[in-house]
């Protein structure tokens, strides 16, 4: 069959361990003999990290931003164990929220659903997308070990005419510790942006969940900024359709969220969206079949990956020759979606459809039976395949599909 050719470049980002032996072979058996593309290739791996004292995270995120699809493998997220075992220089930051504040954007994080794997909470029959704030937060913060007895405070120093803001945070009357996080209007805006244009697109309901009565400002910025949004771009089209939008105290919307059978957006700040998409994926089965990508607020740029990471224990065991059941399915999702969104923006439907076939032979081979280990215990049987047998039985699912697309 003729490959199927891709008119613009998309960018590829390496990473490490399992991650990055699935990521290879998913290439291999499942992109590369079926469409031509050029990929522009950056590699995070942690020494190649360190090499480069993490230079490479900006020269990925301008790449993206250039060529506007991304698709990014698992890479270590170094504590001091991995400093030591590497030998590197320091605990580089994240890989993760190194690549997506400098792209900007909402992280959705979507569960692939197969009828045969059964849910771990029965009543989601509808997907869960959780929408994830990937700016700022937790993940933008420095936090200090208090040494003893002193005061600290948040203080805002201004660069024009406006008052200095100083506010003490706390009285120490010993040791401890403190962290400092922010946001901004503009990028909290966008998030709204994003979430709401991601609610309409799918027909679901978009649900925020905040704390705004323990942190009126920094919350609140959320809760007023969602509101205003809503009101002015989107609340007729939101009509329209018969979909809502909704703020709510976060702990009532997770109560709400595990009764519900799904089927709606949950807009998340960047810690918690960390947290509940986690929590999301276990109760459809397994972290591994959870896509994550990150769309800007205009929709135009996209950066794909497998929401969980390396892959570690897997990978000690490929190391000493063993052929392992890795569950490649995320990591799959993340070629699958570049692909699909390359096509949109390119205007060419035969890499969408390509895209979308690859998606289904992986379906219909889960559903057929075929599946790894931890899928396959899910179900109760108790024959899986190894991770490069489930790679070419899909493969082979694919063949039968794609005739016509090219």
């Amino acid at each position: 069959m003729k490959k199927i050719k891709i008119r613009n470049p998309i960018v590829e980002i390496d990473g490490d361990e399992m991650a990055r032996v699935m990521w290879g072979w998913i290439k291999e058996i499942l992109i590369l003999p079926f469409v031509d593309v050029e990929l522009i290739y950056f590699d995070y791996h942690i020494q190649n990290r360190d090499r480069t004292d993490n230079q490479i995270l900006t020269d990925a995120a301008e790449a993206v931003k250039k060529y506007r699809v991304g698709a990014k493998c698992a890479a270590i997220n170094p504590d001091q164990q991995r400093v030591e075992e590497f030998g590197l220089k320091k605990a580089w930051k994240s890989p993760n929220s190194g690549t997506r504040n400098q792209i900007g954007g909402t992280l959705f994080r979507q569960p692939i659903v197969f009828n045969n794997i059964p849910r771990l909470i029965p009543g989601w029959r509808k997907p869960i997308v959780v929408a994830r704030h990937a700016y700022g937060g937790m993940y933008g913060g420095r936090d200090m070990t208090v040494p003893g007895n002193g005061s600290v405070e948040l203080r805002f120093v201004p660069s024009g005419n406006i008052p200095l803001q100083r506010e003490i945070i706390h009285e120490f009357k010993g040791p401890g510790a403190a962290l400092g996080i922010f946001n901004t209007e503009e990028s909290v805006r966008g998030f709204a942006m994003s979430c709401l244009n991601f609610g309409l697109e799918r027909g679901y309901p978009v649900y925020l969940g905040t704390k705004n009565t323990e942190l009126a400002h920094y919350d609140g910025l959320f809760k007023n900024s969602f509101a205003d949004v809503y009101e002015t771009k989107f609340r007729k089209d939101f009509e329209a359709q018969g979909i809502a939008y909704e703020h709510r105290m976060v702990d009532d919307l997770a109560a709400f969220a595990v009764k519900s059978e799904g089927g709606f957006v949950w807009a998340c700040k960047n810690y918690d969206g960390d947290i509940l998409s986690d929590l999301v994926a276990a109760g459809f089965g397994s972290l591994g079949l959870m896509t994550s990508m990150l769309l800007t607020p205009d929709g135009k740029t996209v950066l794909t990956e497998a929401a969980h990471g390396t892959v570690t224990r897997h990978f000690r065991e490929h190391q000493t020759g063993k052929k392992t059941s890795t569950n490649p399915i995320a990591t799959l999702f993340a070629w699958t979606r570049a692909l699909y969104y390359r096509g949109l923006f390119d205007d060419t439907p035969a890499v969408q459809r390509f895209a979308s076939a690859l998606e289904q032979a992986c379906a219909e081979t889960v559903e057929a039976g075929s599946m790894t280990k931890d899928l396959a215990m899910l179900t109760g049987s108790s024959t899986w395949l190894t991770t490069q047998e489930f790679l070419q039985a899909i493969a082979s699912a694919v063949d039968k599909k794609i005739a016509g697309l090219a």
